[in-house]
């Protein structure tokens, strides 16, 4: 045991002692000075941050190193992440084939195709022209038959007038309108024609119906009630100061009808003398050369309203 004298005082120092506290010295004097002295107020503060960034940059006692960020697993944000990036890249598939869809031409089925044909023909009766609608002359022919010739003969029926529209109640005979009325008719149309040699007088007359099936319904209607001695049909419109102006429902000599899509096509023919309704069959030149006449102006008006437009095709333009 070692007596030593420090700061007036004895002290019982031992062997280890003495050199715990020439370590302590030593020590104190090699160590930077900034190792002694707390960062924070508190030295208790100040130990637990310098501890707390020790292990954040080594990875140690739960911080977030390096190696930790490695090790960790992936959570839900992740899954989250890749799912919405699949389903974004099938949306934006689909929306590039809904592009691709819209810029290509545009084809129509079928039956779209036969809905949009029929829809202009049965607009026709409204869109087109009178002028259009009844032709001021139309080509018939004679047939050879009737002339004792190889061929016919060619001629020309006269427009002499075209009546303002009518019900179609107000301008057949009653047997015809009953029927056209239960079968919806919308209007009717009529105009007055001449043979070329005006011998004879015509009038055709344009049934509009919903649609081709009411208008075939009501023509097989109007057939089973013409069993008797007079066809029921359109009636006569008579212009004065024409050879039609003596043409009323008495001197029809001829009368028939006839489908042609969504209309009933119907025709009287009769004298230009005014002469009354006679036993036509007894003259088959004239019946026949009436019947040529006022056939081929009626067929003439219904392919103007009735030939089925050409098959509907988009252009390729987009919205089309």
């Amino acid at each position: 045991m070692l007596t030593v004298v420090a700061a007036g005082k004895p002290a019982a120092i031992g062997v280890c002692g003495l050199r715990s506290a020439r370590n302590w010295r030593q020590s104190a004097r090699t160590r930077p000075y900034h190792s002694l002295v707390p960062n924070e107020p508190d030295s208790w503060i100040g130990e637990r941050s310098w501890r707390h960034s020790s292990n954040a940059r080594y990875g140690r006692d739960g911080g977030d190193g390096p190696a930790q960020r490695a090790r960790r697993p992936r959570g839900f944000g992740s899954t989250a992440a890749l799912t919405a990036a699949i389903f974004g890249g099938i949306g934006l598939v689909v929306s590039l084939a809904g592009l691709t869809s819209s810029l290509l031409p545009r084809h129509f089925s079928a039956a779209q195709q036969r809905q949009i044909m029929a829809w202009e023909v049965s607009k026709r009766w409204r869109s087109l022209p009178a002028g259009e609608i009844f032709a001021p002359s139309v080509r018939y022919e004679l047939p050879a038959a009737t002339v004792d010739d190889l061929t016919g003969i060619g001629l020309q029926a006269a427009r002499v007038g075209i009546a303002p529209q009518s019900s179609c109640a107000a301008a057949t005979d009653t047997a015809a309108a009953r029927v056209l009325d239960s079968h919806g008719c919308q209007a009717l149309l009529r105009a007055t024609y001449t043979d070329e040699s005006a011998t004879y007088v015509l009038t055709v007359g344009v049934a509009v119906l919903p649609s081709a099936a009411q208008a075939a319904a009501a023509q097989a209607a109007i057939t089973a009630a013409g069993a008797g001695e007079q066809y029921p049909g359109v009636q006569a419109v008579a212009f004065g100061g024409t050879p039609a102006g003596s043409f009323v429902a008495v001197q029809r000599q001829i009368t028939q009808s006839f489908v042609a899509g969504p209309y009933i096509v119907m025709y009287t023919a009769g004298y230009a003398d005014g002469r009354p309704r006679v036993p036509i069959g007894e003259d088959s030149y004239a019946e026949s050369e009436m019947t040529s006449a006022a056939r081929g102006v009626a067929e003439t008006v219904a392919g103007t309203l009735a030939t089925p437009p050409p098959a509907p095709s988009c252009p390729g333009s987009p919205g089309c």
